[in-house]
C-alpha cells in the first residue's frame, strides 16, 4: 500500500507521540475523491473530511483506508492495527496515514486541540457570524463579467443587489398562481428549508414572499438543526449574522430572557455549546430572506435574531442523546416564558428539511428515471413522497407528540433531519391552525440523492 495525497506531502510520523503510537481517529466523513497517481493515472480514492467542520482541510487516500479508520479508537498500537486489519497492510502506510490525519487535524491530540482553540477563539471575538453558504451563491451570481471572464473584485453591493432579484424572480415563480399571494398579518411561525438556494428555492419563496406587506416582526427566533456539531441536545448562539446585505444583530433580550429562563445550570448549558454555529447553515441560510423580505426598520436596522439548534426529540424521548444536554420540555418551557415577558411582535422560523433518501445517503435504490424501465426508482420515490405526507398530516393537525410517536416507532426511515425545530416550534407556539403551503422535493440527475421539504405557516 502506499498513500498519494500531495496536500498532506510534509507530515510526518513521530514515535514519540502517544496519538501518533495509539491514534484515537475523530469523527470523520468519507466521499469517493478523484486523483491522479505520480504516473497520470486517474484513480477513484477515499477523501475524508472533518464531520465536525473544525477542520477545513481533507485527506485523500486509498479506498481499503476504510478497514482500518473504525480500529483507529486509541487503545491499539500500529502494529496491532497491522495484525487485525491484515489486507496487506503495512507499518510504512500506517505510518504515513497517521501523520496524514494528524496533519489535518482528525487525530485526537495537540494539533486539533490547538485548531479547536483558535476557532473558539476567533468566535468568541465578533459580536456576528460572517456569511457561509449565502455568501458562496450570491458571490457565484456576479463572479463574472457579462463578456464571460472573471472579475477581478466582487463587492458586497454587488452580492445584494443581484441576490435581490433572484429572491424576487423565484417569489414572483412560486407565487404566480397563489390564491393568496400576500398576507397583511406576521403568522406566529413559518416553515421554510435549510436546503442550498438552487434545491430549496421554491419552498423559501412560497412562504417568504407571503411575508413582503405583513406586519414587521421586532424579533425573528430561527430554530435550526445542528448538523456538524457536539451538542447532544439543544444549544443556542450569542452571536447576529452578517450577510451581504447587511447585520442581524442578536436579540439579546431574548437570548438574555431565556438563559434566565432555563437557569442558571441549563442557562449556562445551552450557550456552552454555542461554537456548533460557527458553521451552520440551517441558521445562516434565513437571514438574507429575512432581510431582503422585511426591510431596515425607521433606525437602519434590520429585525434582531436568535439562533437556536434543536436535537431529534424521537431519539430519546425529548431528553438529550446522552442525557447531559439540554432537553426539548425545559427549552420549550423557557423559550415560552421569555416570550412572553418581551414587548412586540415575534416570527418563529423552524428552518427543516425532510426526507433524505438514494444511494448517497446509504440506500441500494437509485430514484431517478420514469417510465416501465425505472418501475423500482418511481415506486422508491413515491414510498418517500407517500412517507412524507403521512408525517406532515402530524404537523399540520398540529399533533408534535405523534410525530415524535411515529418518527421514533418507525426508527425515522427516511432520515428527516428536522423533526427537533419543527416539533419545538409547534409546542412554542400553539398555533389554531398550520398550513402547508408547499412540498417539494429535489432530485439529482443520477438519482443518488433526494432531500425534500415544505413551506407551511401556523397561525
Amino acid at each position: 500500500m502506499s498513500s498519494i495525497d500531495p496536500a498532506s506531502a510534509g507530515a510526518r510520523f513521530d514515535p514519540s507521540m502517544p496519538h501518533h503510537t495509539k491514534p484515537r481517529l475523530r469523527p470523520v466523513r468519507g466521499f469517493p475523491a478523484q486523483a491522479r497517481t505520480p504516473d497520470g493515472q486517474q484513480v477513484v480514492m477515499l477523501g475524508l473530511a472533518d464531520a465536525r467542520q473544525i477542520s477545513e482541510k481533507m485527506v485523500v487516500t486509498l479506498p481499503a483506508a476504510q478497514f482500518i479508520l473504525p480500529l483507529m479508537d486509541g487503545t491499539r498500537g500500529l502494529d496491532d492495527l497491522v495484525s487485525q486489519v491484515g489486507r496487506g497492510l503495512t507499518r510504512e502506510f500506517l505510518e504515513q496515514l497517521i501523520a496524514q490525519l494528524d496533519d489535518a487535524g482528525f487525530l485526537e491530540g495537540p494539533r486539533f486541540e490547538k485548531m479547536l482553540a483558535e476557532m473558539h477563539s476567533a468566535f468568541d471575538a465578533s459580536p456576528v457570524l460572517p456569511p457561509g453558504a449565502s455568501a458562496a451563491f450570491a458571490e457565484q451570481l456576479v463572479e463574472r463579467n457579462p463578456d464571460g471572464s472573471p472579475k477581478e473584485t466582487i463587492t458586497e453591493a454587488q452580492q445584494a443587489e443581484r441576490l435581490g432579484q433572484v429572491f424576487d424572480t423565484w417569489v414572483a415563480e412560486a407565487l404566480k398562481e397563489a390564491k393568496d399571494p400576500a398576507w397583511t398579518a406576521l403568522p406566529k411561525a413559518i416553515v421554510a428549508p435549510h436546503l442550498d438556494y438552487p434545491r430549496g428555492w421554491i419552498n423559501y419563496a412560497a412562504v417568504y414572499g407571503r411575508l413582503r406587506v405583513a406586519d414587521r416582526p421586532d424579533r425573528v427566533i430561527i430554530l435550526g438543526t445542528n448538523h456538524f456539531g457536539q451538542a447532544t441536545g439543544v444549544c443556542v448562539c450569542d452571536k447576529g449574522y452578517q450577510t451581504c446585505f447587511g447585520t442581524c444583530e442578536l436579540d439579546r433580550a431574548a437570548a438574555d430572557g431565556l438563559r434566565a429562563a432555563l437557569g442558571p445550570t441549563l442557562g449556562d448549558l445551552a450557550f456552552s455549546q454555542r461554537f456548533d454555529h460557527e458553521r451552520e447553515h440551517s441558521i445562516e441560510l434565513h437571514i438574507p430572506w429575512i432581510q431582503h423580505i422585511f426591510g431596515k426598520d425607521d433606525a437602519g436596522n434590520y429585525p434582531k435574531v436568535l439562533g437556536v439548534l434543536v436535537h431529534d426529540p424521537a431519539v430519546n424521548n425529548g431528553e438529550s442523546y446522552d442525557g447531559n444536554g439540554v432537553a426539548l420540555q425545559p427549552f420549550v418551557d423557557a423559550m415560552k416564558k421569555a416570550l412572553a415577558s418581551l414587548p412586540g411582535r415575534t416570527l418563529i422560523i423552524s428552518s427543516a428539511d425532510l426526507s433524505h433518501c438514494g444511494p448517497a445517503f446509504g440506500d441500494q435504490q437509485a430514484l431517478a428515471g420514469e417510465g416501465e424501465a425505472a418501475g423500482p426508482a418511481e415506486e422508491a420515490r413515491n414510498r418517500v413522497f407517500n412517507h412524507d405526507r403521512e408525517l406532515l398530516a402530524h404537523v399540520a393537525n398540529n399533533a408534535p407528540s405523534d410525530l415524535v410517536s411515529a418518527m421514533a416507532w418507525q426508527g425515522n426511515p427516511t432520515r428527516w433531519c428536522s423533526t427537533g425545530n419543527l416539533v419545538a416550534t409547534l409546542m412554542i407556539t400553539e398555533p389554531k391552525q398550520v398550513q402547508i403551503l408547499n412540498y417539494s422535493a429535489a432530485l439529482d440527475p443520477a438519482g443518488t440523492t433526494l432531500v425534500s421539504s415544505a413551506a407551511a405557516a401556523m397561525t
